[in-house]
């Protein structure tokens, strides 16, 4: 088990790329970067605790490993901070995102209100459990966006996970995501965006979005599917001449 004095904070990206992938949201960023290469960026199991946000942000990673007595025996107050799930909050700013490899365990509350008002209250944008939180009810009222498996009335390692180390790469719902990540999500998910991608990945999508404005323009009067979704080359002449005639910002 990590020692808290081995911890390191995280490299965080530029905000205008997070600020600009939390606009784009999930579903189009997913879609390019699966043109890129990364065949499947969605973190799966953890859904929206509050839906309406869409967010994007830094990881700062925690690890979660089966409990076992001789390395980890306390209770929810006995020596606080050896208990790793406080430290990965620690060092948390504006905008970061918490992301919590806790195996899909559903016994364990990984947060509870408590340690959720302390990252709120750091500004932090979110977090992402592959497992539960508890308190769900005052969690909710929270300025955070939340994304969990679930919820429970445990608290972290009442059962059988334990927290284990912090900003370390972690494998949250089936998918890699290493310490400063960006991490979208809103209310299709969430999805990991490697730093080294994301500019690629807002040029990408702002050029999808603008030809899908046109294309839902066309459909929402009628138009035929099969020309317009996607665009088709019969139709390039016709998006050219919309896209110059919008006004310019």
């Amino acid at each position: 088990m990590q020692s808290p004095t081995d911890i390191k904070d995280i490299t965080r990206p530029a905000r205008e790329l997070c600020d600009a992938l939390a606009l784009i949201g999930t579903a189009t960023a997913s879609s390019e970067l699966s043109l890129m290469g990364i065949r499947d960026p969605q973190i799966r199991g953890p859904l929206p605790l509050k839906y309406g946000r869409s967010v994007a942000g830094p990881a700062l990673t925690l690890q979660c490993m089966p409990k076992r007595e001789d390395l980890y025996g306390s209770n929810e107050y006995d020596n606080p901070e050896l208990q790793l799930h406080r430290h990965v909050l620690y060092p948390a700013q504006a905008g970061d995102m918490v992301v919590v490899d806790a195996r899909g365990d559903m016994a364990s509350g990984i947060f509870g209100e408590m340690m959720l008002t302390f990252l709120a209250g750091r500004g932090g944008a979110g977090i992402v459990v592959d497992g539960c939180i508890r308190d769900s009810a005052k969690a909710k009222e929270l300025d955070l966006g939340i994304w969990v498996r679930g919820v429970t009335p445990n608290y972290h390692a009442q059962t059988g996970l334990i927290p284990f180390a912090v900003n370390v790469p972690v494998a949250c719902g089936g998918v890699l995501v290493m310490p400063g990540d960006i991490i979208v999500a809103d209310d299709d998910g969430v999805i990991v965006v490697p730093v080294a991608l994301a500019a690629e990945v807002i040029a990408r999508s702002s050029e999808h979005a603008e030809w899908e404005e046109f294309a839902r323009f066309r459909l929402s009067q009628g138009g035929d599917l099969r020309k317009y979704y996607p665009l088709t080359e019969g139709v390039q002449d016709e998006y050219v001449a919309w896209r110059n005639a919008q006004p310019a910002d």
